[in-house]
């Protein structure tokens, strides 16, 4: 079963080692780097590395704008509890191996070299469709 991990920039609770990332040097960032590269190496070598993409703090909102308008663009709101600072897909055998794994990614190092113990948010993939709509706008 594959699962998403999100790490938030903000917006779950703060970590133990709750520093911002513009807080730490340069090494501190690179050693965050190099975790996060040799976890999906490892999990490469067990097939249960997907995918996995660190974003930018910057983006916007994009709404469609009606027919025959532009999209509308909102923002950058760089500041929303809700942005994303990157994301990893695995696919494990068992929510069990999807949350031991997010453990492990939670201590990641961050300000004095640390573990960051960040929360990350796990959820598994969409497999088939709902029997009804859920969180729909319209």
């Amino acid at each position: 079963m594959k699962y998403l991990m999100l790490k938030h920039y903000r917006g779950a609770p703060a970590g133990v080692n709750d520093h911002p990332m513009d807080e730490w040097t340069q090494d501190e960032i690179d050693a965050h780097i190099a975790y996060m590269n040799d976890f999906a190496q490892k999990l490469t070598g067990t097939g249960e590395f997907v995918d996995g993409q660190a974003l930018a703090p910057k983006g916007a909102w994009v709404q469609y704008g009606g027919e025959g308008k532009p999209p509308v663009v909102d923002g950058p709101f760089a500041e929303t509890k809700d942005l994303i600072a990157g994301w990893m897909v695995i696919d494990v055998d068992s929510w069990d191996r999807a949350v031991e794994l997010a453990g492990e990614l939670s201590a990641a190092p961050g300000k004095d070299g640390k573990p960051i113990h960040e929360w990350l948010e796990v959820r598994p993939f969409l497999t088939e469709s709902p029997d009804r709509p859920q969180n729909c706008h319209g």
